[in-house]
């Protein structure tokens, strides 16, 4: 569930997100405040996934309770609000959606959709962190580094022969088959490559992978990420010029507008 805390200080607007969101089966409205102050003590004692955040409110706005907020505790956040010319600063405050009043239904099933690929993400990263963990667990030596614990050279080489990688995985090495490979994306000084079947933790930087990964087949669409183009299989586009990116299991990727270059590739012929 996307536990979700509404926050606005028109009572008739906090009760007109209510009575749509109980639509969403998903999300679950765990608290509603009509000013910042509350609304970070909220934050705290609630711990939410989603803030649904009015921009003009008595004491603090919307941006101010974005500050009162630590960066540990603050959930997604949508600003929901009757003027537009805020939406730049919105997004400037990594907002993952902005919604001007009357709230259309079109608009607000495409906000949560949108919260709902970040919180997916989210757990993408989690769970290479705890792959991480569990390495230095198997190791039966918790202070070992990650370092340490693939320190094997043939292990951590990778190789672009027979279009395969080589993975130091636990005491062995894996051979994978780069055909095989969904999408990499980092984990501080790891890279996670997430294949068909599971995902590899190894030691690397993204300029190593992108070297010796097939050009035709992979390419870079943000600074954390690298898809196989031939694992796309749809594209939508984002009003502030970035694309998401679905892939053939599901998982979704950003195409930040950095990488905007990449369409040709995913929209021409593969």
């Amino acid at each position: 569930m996307i536990r979700t805390l509404i926050v606005d200080d028109e009572p008739l607007a906090c009760r007109g997100l209510e009575l749509r969101l109980r639509h969403e089966a998903d999300i679950e409205i765990v608290g509603q405040c009509g000013d910042g102050e509350e609304a970070a003590r909220q934050v705290a004692a609630l711990t939410p996934d989603l803030m649904l955040l009015d921009v003009q409110m008595p004491g603090l706005d919307g941006f101010a309770t974005l500050h009162a907020i630590p960066a540990s505790q603050m959930p997604l956040v949508v600003f929901v609000t009757a003027y537009d010319h805020y939406a730049v600063r919105a997004f400037e405050n990594c907002a993952v959606d902005y919604l001007l009043k009357p709230v259309d239904d079109a608009r607000l099933h495409e906000a949560l959709y949108r919260v709902r690929q970040h919180l997916r993400e989210r757990e993408a990263q989690s769970h290479c962190a705890r792959l991480l963990r569990l390495l230095g667990e198997l190791s039966g030596r918790p202070a070992l580094t990650l370092d340490q614990a693939l320190a094997d050279e043939s292990g951590e080489r990778l190789t672009k022969a027979d279009q395969r990688l080589a993975i130091k995985d636990g005491q062995r090495i894996v051979r994978v088959e780069q055909s095989s490979i969904r999408w990499v994306d980092a984990a501080g000084d790891y890279m996670c490559i997430h294949t068909n079947a599971e995902t590899f933790v190894l030691r690397a930087t993204m300029r190593d992978l992108e070297a010796r990964l097939d050009p035709a087949l992979f390419q870079r669409i943000h600074r954390s990420s690298i898809v196989n183009l031939q694992r796309v299989v749809s594209l939508q586009a984002h009003r502030n010029g970035e694309y998401f990116l679905t892939l053939d299991g599901g998982h979704q990727l950003k195409l930040s507008r950095s990488y905007k270059n990449k369409l040709r590739l995913l929209i021409g012929p593969r």
